[in-house]
Order: structure tokens, then C-alpha cells, then sequence
């Protein structure tokens, strides 16, 4: 890290510092089990629902296409 800040070129420079301002972040976001992968995977889906239904969609018809997730990440029964 410091050879980068100190050495490197401009953007390397650039970037060091930025990871150096959040360093407890980057430590954390590759040392935890933490992740938001599930959450990111069903806002794109409803994002791509959205985008395909563009223009002839309803709130009504929106609630259908997305059905909501129980916390434990299963479909409710109907």
C-alpha cells in the first residue's frame, strides 16, 4: 500500500487512497461471510420484470409478476 501511494502512477495513487480512507470496510467486505448477493440478485430481477413490462404495466400487474419473499428467502404458499 505504501509503495502505491508512493510510487505508483497517478490512478494507482489514486485508488490507494481511496481504499485507505475506508480501510476497515475493505478488510471487513473480504474477511466476513457476510454478503449481500441474495439481495442484489432479487433487485435485479424485479428491476428486469419492470424494464420487459415497461409501458403497459400496472401497479396490480407488478405485485402479481413479483410475489413477495419470506425473510427466510422461500415463496409463500398460496
Amino acid at each position: 500500500m505504501a509503495r502505491a501511494l508512493d510510487q505508483g502512477p497517478q490512478p494507482v495513487q489514486d485508488f490507494a487512497a481511496f481504499l485507505q480512507n475506508d480501510w476497515d470496510a475493505v478488510v471487513n467486505g473480504l474477511t466476513l461471510n457476510w454478503s449481500s448477493g441474495a439481495v442484489e440478485g432479487q433487485i435485479t430481477r424485479i428491476k428486469l420484470i419492470k424494464r420487459r413490462s415497461y409501458g403497459r404495466a400496472s401497479f396490480a400487474l407488478l405485485r402479481i409478476l413479483v410475489p413477495p419473499i419470506h425473510h427466510d428467502g422461500c415463496l409463500p404458499s398460496r
